[in-house]
């Protein structure tokens, strides 16, 4: 028998023998039934490992489970969802004090296009500047300075201020902090070794912004009718600074700040553009689609209509989560777009249980595609610019979302049938589909081809 190794086992360190052969079968009873092995000496039979419960064997299979036992993740998650609430808010509760003090919704519209277009500029140098110096260090003055705008904006509207001081005071809100693209830096930073765990993350995050998407609207409503036209804008203003001090209270999970580099824009990454592009035409579903929903719709159940799209969307991002082979990009957006036929066809049948039932099953294409996409951005962009990198993908998805609001706005009031707003979304998924197979030909996506 050869010399034995020495093994560590729960009762200490104990001699183990070496067998010459491991694949001799003969003596294979004697060997796994044995008592006396070293590793056992010292030990009775209650003190050996119990085998694992059902409810722990389940528990170890849920990714989320196994997400969230991480420490300090659930905290800053949930700093995450209350701070990124309000961006469902405050453009709803814009539209109605503004519609309520001043009797024109399309002064209301054109304070909150105002206020996105400058937000889109200003954006993206946030993102820079958390990039540079930290979240907490920008966020919280960010989001203060936000909320000051707010506060003046609801004060020019209780006032009946000139018209004019609203766009300045609109434009003071730009600085609204990118909580979401923070929460999925601090994803890619604690699960950089772990790309399964980084897909789970993601698609939680999806899930997450479609929730709030799905109440930041009915709450606003809700504080607007039953108390008074400026507290959906307050509400908001609380969840925006409450929200973003508990997730920047959580350093333990936050990124370092990465030393500064010359590599300049994320623009300049390979394949960015052309990724920006495909975010820019999805944008233009988004939006179109919930223009001519509610024109379409025309009454209260125009909202509950509408919503169910991001409930389908929600599903299917919390599920998208616990596959662990993803789907590329551009199967992806050809799922989109086929499925975005169904709100067509079910909008020409005239019968409202339809229209709804296809919407529901169309959003489901919605959080696979943007967890697949902010996935893109991540690999692409330098992770000293990751902050700024998901912050442009927003931009391009809010300018995507406002050029195909006007576009499904025009087509609904000028269609020659009642469905013809729904030819717009399907045309933006297509325009989506084919830049993404065109990005995908490209020489110079040869950094992710394997992911378009």
């Amino acid at each position: 028998m050869p010399q034995p190794d020495l093994t560590l086992t729960p009762a200490g360190p104990a001699l183990a023998p070496r067998y010459a052969d491991h694949t001799d079968h003969t003596d294979h009873t004697d060997r796994t039934d044995r008592t006396d092995r070293p590793h056992d000496l010292g030990r009775s039979p209650r003190d050996r490992a119990p085998a694992p419960s059902p409810r722990a064997s389940r528990a170890s299979r849920n990714p989320y489970r196994r997400l969230f036992a991480r420490p300090g993740t659930l905290a800053f998650t949930a700093g995450g969802l209350i701070g990124r609430l309000p961006a469902g808010m405050f453009g709803v509760s814009a539209v109605i004090m503004i519609a309520s003090a001043y009797g024109s919704y399309a002064l209301a519209g054109a304070v909150t296009a105002t206020g996105l277009a400058v937000g889109s500029v200003v954006a993206p140098l946030t993102a820079r500047l958390v990039d540079r110096y930290g979240q907490a260090r920008v966020a919280v003055p960010a989001a203060a300075y936000a909320l000051l705008g707010q506060l003046v904006l609801a004060l020019c509207v209780h006032e009946r201020a000139p018209v004019w001081t609203l766009f300045a005071a609109v434009a003071l809100t730009a600085t609204f902090p990118n909580t979401g693209g923070m929460s999925r830096a601090r994803w890619a930073h604690l699960l950089r070794d772990e790309p399964d765990a980084l897909h789970t993350a993601n698609s939680f995050e999806q899930a997450a912004d479609e929730l709030c998407f799905m109440l930041g609207p009915v709450l606003a409503a809700l504080f607007c009718s039953a108390l008074f036209p400026e507290a959906g804008t307050l509400a908001a203003g609380a969840f925006l600074l409450g929200g973003t001090l508990l997730f920047t209270a959580q350093r333990s999970t936050e990124p370092p700040v990465a030393p500064r580099t010359p590599a300049g824009s994320p623009l300049r990454a390979p394949g960015m553009v052309p990724l920006l592009a495909v975010f820019l035409a999805t944008g233009a579903l988004f939006g179109s689609m919930e223009v001519v929903t509610l024109a379409y719709v025309d009454g209260p159940l125009a909202g509950p209509v509408l919503a169910l799209q991001a409930a389908g969307s929600c599903a299917a991002g919390l599920l998208y989560g616990r596959v662990r082979r993803t789907a590329r990009l551009r199967t992806c957006l050809a799922a989109m777009a086929a499925l975005t036929t169904l709100p067509l066809l079910a909008a020409s049948t005239g019968f409202l249980p339809a229209l709804a039932a296809g919407l529901l099953v169309a959003g489901m294409a919605t959080a696979p595609t943007m967890v697949t996409g902010m996935g893109l951005v991540q690999r692409l962009t330098p992770a000293a610019q990751l902050n700024e990198g998901m912050t442009l993908a927003v931009t391009a998805l809010l300018a995507g979302i406002a050029t195909g609001s006007a576009t499904g706005g025009w087509a609904a009031d000028h269609g020659p049938f009642a469905a013809f707003g729904f030819l717009v979304p399907l045309a933006a998924a297509a325009t989506a589909f084919a830049l993404c197979t065109a990005a995908d030909l490209a020489a110079g996506m040869t950094k992710a081809r394997r992911s378009w």
